[in-house]
């Protein structure tokens, strides 16, 4: 029986080489056990490979991954929502706070302006009055602001005479003006609150005696 040598399973060698008679030439035995050599080396060679292709696994892959995931859920939609609303609060709030600062300034500028009309005139007339209702307004919003409440303040001493009056509300005016731009924002002042409550109660004064 013929045998081809170079097509043969290394597992049917058992079961020819008993069958391989044994006048076979120095020369045929020695070219049989060459091949066998050789198919076991071509096996040995392609398992070889095989293993050198599944790469172990690399830690530093999987520490990136996870944190590619934590930054995913860190941008997640909810928590950008979040950081958009939060800082649409903080533009909020300087807006207010620098609204109220206006406000503050022309507390301040109208107690001037009255001041000096009654200086000139020594009486206050409608136009004057429409000021005192100004400054009523602009003054319960600055005291709203600050943490206020409707309550009222009470005068240590109310003054004798409309120009008393008049020369006192110009000066706290001013203070309230001085303490509104002291406060940093989001701040309940009491001093604000108190300097506001004492304007409201002057400002009533005033209008009563100038009638």
């Amino acid at each position: 029986m013929r045998y081809d040598w170079l097509t043969l399973d290394i597992e049917e060698l058992p079961n020819i080489l008993p069958t391989v008679p044994e006048q076979l030439s120095v020369a045929a035995s020695r070219r049989i056990w060459r091949l066998i050599a050789i198919f076991a080396l071509l096996t040995f060679c392609n398992a070889s490979s095989s293993a050198q292709s599944t790469k172990p696994p690399n830690p530093n892959e999987s520490v990136t991954a996870d944190k590619a995931s934590a930054s995913e859920e860190a941008q997640s939609p909810n928590s950008f929502e979040e950081e958009m609303r939060a800082k649409r609060a903080i533009r909020v709030a300087e807006k207010e706070h620098r609204e109220n600062l206006e406000r503050a300034r022309e507390v301040s500028d109208l107690g001037k302006e009255l001041l000096a009309v009654f200086k000139r005139k020594h009486s206050l007339d409608r136009e004057d009055a429409k000021k005192l209702d100004r400054l009523e307004k602009l003054t319960k919003r600055v005291r709203s602001e600050a943490g206020g409440s409707e309550d009222e303040g009470s005068i240590d001493k109310s003054p004798p005479d409309l120009a008393s009056a008049v020369a006192r509300l110009a000066d706290i005016s001013e203070s309230l003006c001085r303490k509104v731009e002291k406060t940093p924002r989001q701040v309940v002042s009491a001093s604000v609150i108190d300097e506001a409550n004492v304007l409201l109660e002057l400002i009533s004064i005033v209008r009563n005696l100038s009638r």
